[in-house]
């Protein structure tokens, strides 16, 4: 008995030994990282959103971790390319992917996907990205409630468009038509960049955007602002109205971009990301031309993305089932 609990104290002990060693191992490859150039997949096309937050953001981090940070744009099947590509890369620290909203989406419009959520680790959310709720002067409506009244009195006449199907601002229409109870007919672009001469055109009555593009157009009074559908009013716009003042209470459908890495990334690594993220958004000069371009910054823990990303997965899946809207 007493060679056995010898034996054991000595196995516990090299267990311990080992322990420490791998431990302090991890803890000196993550104070040297980054030693190399790190990719990071950008799963739209040059330009769009992910694609322009990623830029403004990891141009600050770059400058902060003393490596180039290189923007690789993977555009296809609505993200889930570009996604897959990332989750199939080794864990080293020098491979990630920016996404937006639609990554949670992907879950519920595919009923297969090259990758499963576990394949990928959450990093930090960067931005988010407030959907305003146009609408073309063709349709005689100023708030949302005009909207609702118009679509009742009118069926079947509403159009909405959007970026594509299972897209944010798709998904978005679909849930204000379902909780108004006012058809209205999804007409899918190939892109944001359509959407707004269908607008003013009128070949679409409404549609959620972000502000960037259509704004000016508000301001010549050639398409209206209804609403946005974030929890606060937009900042530099104080006098256009949430969705919820507008009679639609918990319609909180902004999108927002964020980084993930592939699973098994060192957790170290995985942690002064997210914090070399939060600083170049607290940064002014990035927050300012981010708030230029209609997003507000965010930075913030994995774990707070985690739970942003299993929200939007619930809250979009509701919406797809309800809809009967797929992918595949």
């Amino acid at each position: 008995m007493r060679i056995k609990r010898q034996a054991a104290r000595v196995a516990c002990g090299m267990a311990v030994a080992i322990a420490t060693i791998f431990t302090a191992h991890g803890a000196l490859a993550a104070d040297a990282w980054p030693t190399k150039p790190i990719k990071v997949i950008v799963p739209y096309t040059p330009g769009g959103s992910t694609d322009t937050v990623s830029r403004v953001i990891f141009e600050r981090v770059s400058q902060s971790l003393g490596q180039p940070i290189i923007i690789e744009n993977k555009p296809g099947a609505n993200s889930t390319l570009g996604v897959g590509v990332a989750a199939r890369s080794a864990p080293d620290g020098y491979t990630f992917v920016s996404v937006l909203a639609a990554y949670s989406a992907n879950m519920s419009l595919y009923s297969r996907l090259s990758y499963k959520p576990s394949d990928l680790t959450p990093v930090a959310e960067m931005a988010e990205l407030p959907l305003f709720l146009f609408a073309s002067k063709k349709v005689p409506v100023k708030t949302v409630a005009e909207l609702v009244d118009y679509g009742k009195k009118h069926p079947d006449t509403l159009t909405f468009g959007s970026s594509g199907v299972g897209s944010s601002a798709h998904l978005t229409g679909e849930r204000l038509a379902m909780e108004s109870k006012v058809k209205m007919t999804h007409v899918p672009y190939n892109g944001s960049a359509p959407i707004l001469p269908a607008l003013v055109s009128g070949e679409v009555s409404v549609a959620f955007d972000p502000l960037l593009v259509p704004m000016p157009h508000v301001k010549s009074g050639k398409i209206n602002a209804l609403a946005v559908a974030s929890a606060k009013r937009w900042p530099g716009e104080p006098n256009i109205p949430t969705m919820e003042e507008s009679g639609f209470p918990g319609f909180v459908m902004s999108s927002w971009t964020g980084l993930l890495a592939p699973a098994g990334t060192p957790q170290p690594v995985v942690d002064r990301m997210a914090k070399e993220i939060a600083a170049a958004t607290r940064s002014a000069d990035v927050a300012k031309k981010l708030t230029e371009l209609g997003f507000i910054p965010v930075g913030g823990t994995p774990d707070e993305f985690r739970k942003l990303i299993e929200r939007d997965t619930t809250r979009y899946a509701q919406i797809v089932k309800a809809g009967k809207i797929t992918l595949d």
